[in-house]
């Protein structure tokens, strides 16, 4: 029988007895192990006692030993002592220990059976061992008792203080929360056996956070314990929480954590507007929802609580300006609903109100959770460019209208208090083909080209306003210009026509169908009349028939048509249209007699007279190609020769010339020279129009404008339209410089006495020059004589 432990005195030995038996050992053969057991109480003994007398079933009990941890002695910790029954004494017997720890936590003495533990045991790293003892005969090896198991428990200690595994920790509560109201709850957990005495068992207290919060001793719930704590005044709170163990009771072991608590925000602050006027200002120019200026009510509050809604409640701007609230800095945007004039009104007030749209219902008392703000605004004058009555302009003008003609009357004015003078022009982008013009001062919109509906039906034009004292401010309208038709176009054939008859053609049979076209667009539609020209009105070949849809039939008048007699008829006919007035053109329908057979189908239409004769080689046209070139170099040289034959003037290098030298090709025609031009037609336009005198020998390369200018213009008096005609005409000849008459001498004089008037050729000094000369050119050049000095041949002067 195994038998153990520390048995100094007899109640150890009761306590093991009955430690022996309440862990069901019942047969008393059965090793018995005994280790340091703690003694049992009244009530365990009586309970073991009653159990003593009943008889129960033989099986292996489990026992085990108790070890407290943390030893700190230089020793071995002496845990217990296994004993067989057959040890003597003598050493026979060989005790032998395996199992978890076995040599190297715990060893055991192989001859007495004393277990000891060699290192230093910590129950919260392992709180229980489980080993197995052996007996053997020392001699034979032989096992002496059957292998037993037993544990080894780690008996604990107060030596882990109570540590808040999740801190520190973070909460909030809503401001103005009611005391008592839970912010969080703080759970410390003690490392010590929580069933052995009061190592574990944990009270919680506050260091540092009162009077404000409190905790629940017991459960680590955290409260708060003042009322109406404002987050206004004091938003954040540090709380420091201590769980102490062994119940609280003074030796026990403690731990702390730190509680973060915010106070969130609940609407408790109504907004406030800091000024009670605001005096803003808005240029009148500015255009339709920009900003005018901001107003900002404050708020205490923050987040959703502060949010802001801002409204026109009263004033006299109510339509003219609106507000609209920034979600991101929760101000009030005041801004233009509609344009604003400086002339019209100076000044509005408004009153503004701004308001929490989210309430709650316990802080209504603290209200009105609104306030409201008036704002004067005051519109600045600006200079406006000029303004167009009516907006937009449409004008119709048939297209026959004269140039100068006045189509309508622009009319725009400073919309400012100045009422600065308007001077008018056309965006000549608008009108590249400069065919209006509009008067600079009085707005008069007129032609300055004649129009043609045919080529362009409509013009778009802009018409500019512009301030004579400020240049800068340029108001502009837009005019459509719609040029109504007028018959002004006849009629022709759709295309050139072409046909043939038959040699066997019949009287009356058709040869070709007619149609024609019209650039006009009369209203009531186009129709056109055909008939025969006049020269043909009798002719005896063929006959038109006017079918009524704008088209004709051309018919043969007889029978028995011969190729060698005629072999191509020309038929004249004459195209009228509805109009008015009247128009009409003559088409020629040509028509060529051909061979037929039988059925109508064409044989030979005189092709000899399309084609070149069979007989013609090709090194008979190579040879008439060459004579043509041959003749065309001739040409070329003759006029080179020519060109050649009168050598420009070139001026010596060595002489010295200190004067602007113009170089004339040709010199003037002298006297002779009584046709290049007519002053009168400078003073007497309708002379110059009548009565044109031209150079018989040369014409000017452009004559005066004025013989361009329409006898219509010519004859109104109204000087202005026959400035525009006569730009007109400038405009339209693309090589006419910017002179009102230009003339070019090509010749010198041939007639005068005096011969040529050049001088390019003299190279002596006025001193060495004599003007005897003059004396020998009659009467005409006395005075010029007279003034050189000359004298006559007596020596006299004249």
């Amino acid at each position: 029988m195994w038998t153990s432990g520390r048995m100094s005195n007899a109640k150890n030995l009761f306590g093991l007895g009955v430690s022996l038996y309440f862990w069901g050992l019942m047969d008393l053969t059965t090793p018995v192990l005994s280790g340091s057991a703690r003694p049992l109480t009244e009530g365990q003994e009586d309970k073991l006692s009653d159990k003593l007398h009943q008889r129960m079933k033989r099986s292996w009990v489990w026992n085990q030993f108790f070890v407290l941890e943390e030893y700190t002695g230089t020793d071995p910790l002496y845990v217990g002592k296994l004993h067989s029954d057959m040890d003597r004494g003598d050493g026979s017997i060989k005790y032998i220990l395996s199992g978890e720890g076995a040599g190297i936590v715990f060893t055991i003495d192989d001859t007495t059976g004393d277990i000891h533990a060699i290192q230093r045991l910590d129950r919260e790293e392992r709180s229980q061992y489980t080993l197995r003892a052996q007996a053997l005969d020392r001699r034979t090896g032989r096992p002496m008792e059957p292998e037993s198991e037993f544990i080894i428990k780690i008996q604990d200690i107060n030596d882990n203080e109570p540590k808040f595994l999740d801190g520190p920790y973070v909460a909030s509560v809503p401001e103005m929360s009611p005391v008592g109201t839970s912010v969080i709850q703080v759970t410390a957990t003690d490392a010590d056996d929580p069933t052995y005495g009061n190592s574990a068992r944990v009270v919680y207290s506050i260091l540092q956070g009162q009077p404000y919060f409190s905790v629940d001793s017991r459960t680590g719930l955290i409260r708060t314990a003042l009322m109406n704590m404002d987050r206004e005044a004091k938003e954040y709170y540090e709380v420091i929480i201590q769980a102490k163990d062994m119940g609280g009771q003074l030796g026990g072991l403690a731990g702390t954590t730190t509680v973060n608590i915010t106070l969130s925000d609940v609407n408790d602050n109504p907004p406030r507007f800091p000024q009670k006027h605001y005096q803003m200002s808005v240029l009148e120019s500015a255009p339709v929802s920009s900003t005018v200026g901001r107003v900002v009510a404050k708020d205490l509050d923050e987040g959703i609580n502060a949010e802001m809604k801002y409204s026109l409640v009263d004033g006299d701007g109510l339509d003219v300006f609106d507000i609209n609230t920034d979600p991101n800095y929760q101000v009030g945007i005041i801004t233009v609903r509609k344009p604003l004039s400086f002339e019209s009104k100076k000044s509005y007030t408004l009153k503004v109100e701004g308001a929490n749209p989210h309430l709650e219902m316990r802080f209504l008392n603290l209200g009105p959770f609104r306030d409201t703000t008036t704002v004067h605004i005051s519109v600045e004058d600006v200079d406006e460019p000029p303004v167009f009555e009516p907006s937009i302009y449409f004008v119709e003008v048939p297209e026959d209208v004269e140039i100068g003609t006045t189509i309508q009357i622009i009319s725009a004015k400073d919309p400012d208090v100045t009422n600065n003078s308007i001077r008018y022009s056309i965006d000549r982008s608008s009108d590249p083909g400069r065919f209006f013009y509009v008067d600079i001062t009085s707005g008069a919109l007129m032609t300055a080209r004649p129009l043609d509906r045919e080529d362009i039906s409509w013009h778009n034009i802009t018409v500019l306003a512009m301030e004579l004292n400020n240049p800068s401010q340029v108001g502009s309208v837009s005019v459509t210009v719609k040029v109504l038709d007028v018959n002004d176009n006849a009629p022709e054939f759709a295309r050139f026509y072409e046909t043939f008859v038959c040699e066997n053609a019949k009287a009356g049979q058709l040869i070709q169908t007619v149609s024609a076209i019209d650039r006009d667009d009369p209203q009531e539609g186009q129709h056109f009349y055909y008939s025969l020209a006049p020269e043909a009105a009798n002719n005896p070949n063929f006959t038109l028939r006017d079918n009524q849809d704008n088209t004709a039939w051309i018919l043969t008048r007889r029978s028995g048509f011969r190729q060698h007699e005629q072999n191509t008829f020309y038929l004249p006919i004459l195209i009228s249209d509805n109009g008015r007035p009247v128009l009409s053109s003559t088409g020629t329908l040509t028509v060529h007699v051909c061979s037929c057979d039988e059925e109508g189908l064409v044989m030979s239409c005189n092709a000899e007279a399309y084609v070149l004769p069979v007989s013609l080689s090709r090194g008979a046209l190579i040879a008439i190609l060459a004579c043509i070139f041959v003749l065309l170099v001739l040409v070329l040289l003759i006029l080179s020769m020519r060109r050649q034959r009168k050598q420009p003037y070139i001026i010596d290098e060595e002489e010295n010339i200190h004067e602007n030298i113009v170089r004339y090709d040709d010199e003037g025609g002298g006297e002779e020279d009584t046709e290049a031009f007519d002053i009168a037609a400078m003073w007497n336009p309708r002379e110059a129009q009548l009565v044109v005198k031209n150079r018989q020998d040369m014409l000017p390369e452009i004559e005066s404008l004025s013989r361009y200018v329409p006898q219509a213009c010519v004859m109104d008096n109204n000087v202005h339209n026959y400035v525009l005609a006569k730009l007109y005409e400038a405009d339209m000849d693309l090589w006419a410089p910017p002179f009102d008459s230009l003339q070019t001498y090509m010749f010198e004089g041939n007639g005068s006495v005096a011969e040529s008037l050049s001088s390019l050729q003299s190279v002596t000094t006025d001193s060495d020059q004599s003007y005897d000369y003059l004396t020998d050119w009659g009467p005409r050049f006395k005075k010029l004589a007279e003034m050189y000095g000359a004298t006559d041949s007596s020596g006299a002067l004249w």
